[in-house]
C-alpha cells in the first residue's frame, strides 16, 4: 500500500509541474508536440521549464535531487536554462527551519546551544537534500575561538528514502524479469549498491570517518585541502568540522581575477581523481561544483577544497588493477589488450572472440583521440560502449557504477574549467607510473614492509620450531607409510634378485645349447 501511495505521489508531482509536457516537447515529432499542447489544457505551466523541473525534483525528495545534481554537472548535455536551475540543487535546496536544526543539535549533545558554541548562525550557508550547514564559533581546549561548520541532518529523510528505494527495487525486479538484458544489467545489484551509499550518507559519523581517511590519503599530495573533523562534536545526525574558506569552483571568473591558474587547476583535478581511484582505491564520489572550492589563502593558494564526504567509493585491488590496465591500454590505443582484459576479468563470456571485440572497441574509441575535452564526450563514449556491450553480453559491474558517475562529474567539471584540456596526455603519464609501481621494485618493497610485522614475530621462533621439527618422533601415519615403503623395497629387491637369477640361468642354458650345436656341427 505504501508503494502505491508513493507511486501516486510521484505521478501527481510530475503532472503538477508539467514534466510530461517537458518530455513531449523535447521531441521534434509534430504528433508528440500536439499531444503536449492537449495535455497542458487546464494547467498553469507558465513558470519556466527549468524551474518546474527543479521544483518537482525538490518536492520528490533526496533521490530525485541527487539525479538532478548529476545532470547539473553536464552543461554540455542540457539547455542552459535547465542547467542553471539544476545547479541550484547542488547546495541551494530550500532549507528546513533553523529551529529544527537547533533542536537536533541540542538533542544530539544534550546541551543547550549556548554551551556548545560561542556564536551560531541560524541561517544556513548551504542546504542540500540530505543535510544543511551552519557556520559557528566554538572555544577549544586551549581557550581559543575557532570557526567551524556544523552539518545537521535533515529530519525525516530515512522514511522518504526507504519508500523510494522500495519502488526502485520493484522496478529493478521487473527489469530483471521482463528485459532480455536483465541478467546482464544486474539491476537489483546496482540498486543494492545505491541503497548502501544512501544509507551511509544518513550517518554523519561515517562521513566523518571517510573525510578523515581522505585527509590522510591526500596529505602528501599538496593539491587538495580536506577539513579536520572535530570528533568530540560528532554524532550520527550532527557533525562539526573545520570551517574552510575559498571561492566556489563554479565561479571561474572570480578565480581568474584572484590569479588562479585555471588550466593547471583542471589538470590537478584529473590527478586527484586518478590518485584517489588507482593509488588509494578510495575516492570522493560526489564531486559536483557545490562540494568544491579553491583556496586563495597565500599558504595554500590554488589548492582544491573538498567538502561533503557522504558518498565515497571503494575499489578492490583486483578492480583497480584491471581498470588501470584498461585505461592504459585505451590511452595507448591497444584495443586488443582491452579486449583480452575484458575476457580475463570475466566481464564478457569466456568464448568471446578477441578480434571481434577489439574491432568493436576500436570503432567506438578511435574518433575521440587527439582531441581536447571540448570536442569529446565521455558520456557519449560510455553510451556507445554500453551499446557495444549489449552485442557482446558484457555484464554490468555494480561496484563500478559509482565510479562511472564520478567520472562523468569530473568531465563536466573539467569542461567548465578548461575546455582545451587534453585528458589523454594528462592521465596517461600518471597511469603508466602507477602501473610501473605495481610491477616494479617499489611493489616488492611495499609488500615486504606490509609483511614485516609477521616476519618479526616469526623469526625469533624459527630456530626452536626447526629443532622441534627435527626432533619430533614419527607419527603413526608416518610409521605406517615408512613400513609400506620398506615392504615395497623388499618386494622390489626380491623381484630384482629373481629376475637376475632367472636371467643368469637362461643365459647359461642358451650358452650350453649354442656350444652343443657348434659341437654337433664339427
Amino acid at each position: 500500500m505504501t508503494r502505491v501511495l508513493r507511486a501516486t505521489t510521484i505521478v501527481w508531482v510530475a503532472l503538477r509541474h508539467g514534466l510530461d509536457e517537458l518530455v513531449l516537447t523535447s521531441f521534434e515529432h509534430p504528433g508528440l508536440r500536439l499531444l503536449a499542447r492537449i495535455a497542458t489544457l487546464g494547467r498553469d505551466l507558465s513558470a519556466p521549464r527549468g524551474q518546474r523541473l527543479r521544483e518537482a525534483l525538490q518536492r520528490l525528495g533526496p533521490i530525485f535531487v541527487k539525479f538532478g545534481q548529476v545532470l547539473s554537472t553536464r552543461r554540455d548535455l542540457l539547455p542552459p536554462d535547465i542547467a542553471d536551475e539544476l545547479a541550484l540543487l547542488q547546495d541551494r535546496v530550500p532549507p528546513f527551519p533553523p529551529e529544527a536544526a537547533v533542536a537536533t543539535i541540542e538533542r544530539a549533545f544534550r546541551k543547550p546551544l549556548g554551551e556548545l558554541f560561542t556564536h551560531f548562525e541560524r541561517q544556513p550557508v548551504a542546504s542540500a537534500s540530505i543535510a544543511q550547514v551552519h557556520f559557528a564559533t566554538l572555544r577549544d581546549a586551549g581557550g581559543r575561538e575557532r570557526e567551524v561548520a556544523v552539518k545537521v541532518l535533515r529530519p525525516g529523510m530515512l522514511k522518504v528514502i526507504e519508500q523510494d528505494l522500495q519502488l526502485i527495487r520493484m522496478m529493478a525486479t521487473w527489469v530483471e524479469r521482463l528485459s532480455a538484458d536483465g541478467k546482464r544489467l544486474k539491476p537489483r545489484e546496482v540498486v543494492a549498491e545505491f541503497d548502501k551509499y544512501l544509507h551511509d550518507e544518513l550517518d554523519l559519523m561515517r562521513e566523518a570517518a571517510s573525510a578523515a581517511q581522505l585527509r590522510r590519503n591526500m596529505a602528501g599530495l599538496n593539491l587538495v585541502l580536506i577539513p579536520e573533523m572535530i570528533w568530540e562534536l560528532a554524532r550520527p545526525d550532527v557533525l562539526v568540522m573545520e570551517r574552510m574558506q575559498g571561492i566556489p569552483i563554479s565561479q571561474v571568473e572570480r578565480l581568474r581575477e584572484a590569479g588562479v591558474d585555471i588550466p593547471r587547476l583542471a589538470r590537478d583535478g584529473v590527478t586527484i581523481f586518478f590518485t584517489q581511484v588507482f593509488r588509494d582505491g578510495f575516492f570522493h564520489a560526489d564531486m559536483h561544483p557545490g562540494n568544491i572550492m579553491v583556496s586563495v589563502d597565500p599558504a595554500t593558494f590554488g589548492r582544491y577544497i573538498s567538502l561533503d564526504f557522504g558518498i565515497v567509493g571503494t575499489l578492490t585491488e583486483v578492480d583497480k588493477e584491471y581498470l588501470a590496465q584498461n585505461f592504459t591500454a585505451f590511452f595507448r590505443r591497444d584495443y586488443k589488450r582491452v579486449a583480452e582484459l575484458h575476457i580475463e576479468s570475466g566481464w564478457v563470456p569466456a568464448g568471446t572472440r578477441v578480434d571481434e571485440l577489439e574491432s568493436a572497441v576500436r570503432s567506438v574509441c578511435e574518433p575521440y583521440f587527439d582531441r581536447p575535452l571540448k570536442d569529446i564526450s565521455l558520456g557519449m563514449v560510455l553510451m556507445r560502449l554500453f551499446q557495444t556491450s549489449r552485442r557482446f553480453n558484457v555484464e554490468i559491474q555494480p561496484q563500478l557504477v559509482l565510479l562511472q558517475k564520478t567520472l562523468l562529474n569530473i568531465e563536466g567539471l573539467g569542461r567548465q574549467l578548461d575546455p582545451e584540456l587534453d585528458l589523454w596526455s594528462t592521465a596517461k603519464p600518471f597511469l603508466e607510473q602507477w602501473m610501473l609501481e605495481q610491477i616494479g621494485p617499489q611493489r616488492l618493497w611495499r609488500e615486504f614492509k606490509s609483511q614485516a610485522p609477521y616476519y618479526a614475530k616469526m623469526l625469533p621462533d624459527l630456530p626452536r620450531l626447526l629443532h622441534a621439527y627435527l626432533q619430533q618422533r614419527p607419527s603413526d601415519e608416518l610409521r605406517r607409510e615408512l613400513h609400506e615403503l620398506r615392504e615395497e623395497q623388499r618386494r622390489t629387491r626380491r623381484l630384482l634378485r629373481a629376475t637376475a637369477v632367472g636371467g643368469l640361468l637362461l643365459g647359461l642354458a642358451l650358452t650350453g645349447a649354442l656350444l652343443a650345436w657348434r659341437g654337433h656341427g664339427f
